[in-house]
């Protein structure tokens, strides 16, 4: 049996780890959030932009917590194909929960699909993700490990879109997603729990990629896209903000259809008199000045 350390670099990968899933738990909440409040094709960008968040923060946070993986006795590498399959599997699975939601009509039922379909593609890009690792040696896994690091995705998933469809406030999203962000890491780590290691000496080089060559600046990658994004849903104006936008700009008119003097309006409203050789508003009295009075 080879010794498995799971943080190499002390405390490092685990908070950095914990890091991507936060945000990408958080971004992908927010832009469900907005989906919710429009319709059409605005609504399947915004759940498009949740999937590819939520997706791309699980999987950065796997690969990021590997940096710190090693196995005394034998050197790491990664499949590239198989590694790029499980980022796939992970955001189109997160899509298809994340679209079960936003246009589900009965809502728990969605949520139970969602989530339950979401929970399977987060195990099965980490799994997918394991499968990638080549050593020198087999890699087993414990049964019971591996059903309770699933169970929790799920669970995870399901608290995640369900926090989508209830909570609306900033400040509960940042709770919901540290939340979020602890339940992805702790199914991670269960299941690395559940990995155990033969090492079989050989004096022959490992095909593949090394961490720092292809899993480093990758995961670098899906993290600036992560930060990037966050920068785009915070910049962009809600349902709301467009709506308030609209009714600003849009001219009052007149009795007889031609746009108003908004200043005239102002002016009559607080009790000012029209200058004199100005007509008033339709529908407005004029107010006698001094001079003419007297």
């Amino acid at each position: 049996m080879g010794h498995l350390d799971h943080a190499s670099f002390g405390l490092l990968t685990p908070a950095l780890s914990y890091a991507m899933a936060v945000i990408g738990a958080a971004l992908g909440l927010r832009c469900t959030v907005r989906a919710l409040a429009t319709s059409g094709r605005s609504r399947r960008n915004w759940l498009i932009t949740a999937a590819s968040a939520i997706g791309t923060g699980i999987w950065t946070m796997h690969f990021v917590a590997m940096l710190g993986f090693s196995v005394r006795g034998t050197d790491i590498r990664y499949n590239v194909p198989l590694t790029i399959l499980s980022l796939l599997v992970a955001m189109l699975v997160v899509g298809v929960g994340v679209f079960c939601v936003g246009y589900g009509r009965d809502r728990v039922r969605s949520l139970l699909i969602g989530g339950l379909t979401t929970g399977l593609g987060v195990a099965s890009m980490h799994y997918l993700g394991m499968a990638a690792l080549k050593l020198h040696g087999s890699v087993h896994y414990d049964p019971l490990l591996v059903a309770l690091s699933v169970a929790i995705a799920v669970v995870a998933a399901t608290a995640a879109l369900w926090a989508a469809l209830n909570i609306k406030s900033p400040i509960a999203v940042v709770g919901a997603s540290l939340l979020m962000g602890a339940a992805v890491s702790s199914m991670h780590y269960t299941g690395m729990m559940a990995v155990g290691v033969h090492i079989v000496p050989s004096g022959g080089d490992l095909s593949g990629a090394t961490t720092m060559q292809f899993i480093f600046p990758l995961a670098v990658g899906l993290g600036s896209y992560l930060f990037v994004t966050s920068a785009f849903v915070a910049l962009s104006p809600t349902a709301d903000e467009r709506a308030a936008y609209s009714v600003a700009e849009q001219p009052v008119e007149s009795s007889d259809g031609h746009p108003a003097d908004r200043s005239a309006d102002q002016s009559a409203a607080q009790g000012h008199p029209t200058p004199l050789g100005e007509s008033a508003p339709a529908g407005e009295a004029v107010t006698p000045t001094p001079a003419a009075t007297a």
